[in-house]
C-alpha cells in the first residue's frame, strides 16, 4: 500500500516508525511543518518527524500550508492509496481527503470529539 504520512512532533514518530517497520507498505512521501526557530539563540531545528523521516531514507516535504493548490497537486502524483495524519497541525482540505483510495486516517491522543483540540492529553 502507498502511504503518505502527516505529522510533526514526537507524538507523530511513533505512528511513522510502526507504519516503517511493518514491512508491509511504501512510504511514498512524509510531510510535516516548516522548521523553526527554538530556544533562546532562535536556532532552526528540524521537526522530529523531519528528524526521524530523513534518517530513514524518506522523502520529506514542508509546505506552509497543504491546502495550496501545487501541494495537491504534488500529493496527488504520489498517487497514495491512504494518507496517515498525526498532529500535523493543518487542517487538510476536502480534495486532499477524498483523494487516497482508501482515505485518511487521523491519529489522536485522545477520544473525539469531546477532547479536541491542539492539547487533548491536557484538556483530558
Amino acid at each position: 500500500m502507498r502511504i503518505v504520512f502527516m505529522g510533526t512532533p514526537d507524538f507523530a514518530v511513533g505512528s511513522l516508525k510502526a507504519l516503517a517497520e511493518c514491512g508491509k507498505h511504501e512510504i511514498v512521501a512524509v510531510y510535516t511543518q516548516p522548521d523553526r526557530p527554538k530556544g533562546r539563540g532562535n536556532k532552526m531545528l528540524m521537526t522530529p518527524v523531519k528528524e526521524y523521516a530523513l534518517e530513514h531514507g524518506f522523502e520529506v516535504y514542508q509546505p506552509l500550508k497543504v491546502k495550496e493548490q501545487e501541494v495537491i497537486e504534488q500529493l496527488r502524483g504520489f498517487k497514495p492509496d491512504l494518507i496517515v495524519v498525526a498532529a500535523f497541525g493543518q487542517f487538510l482540505p476536502k480534495a486532499i481527503l477524498e483523494m487516497p483510495k482508501f482515505g485518511c486516517i487521523n491519529v489522536h491522543a485522545s477520544l473525539l470529539p469531546k477532547y479536541r483540540g491542539a492539547a487533548p492529553i491536557q484538556y483530558a
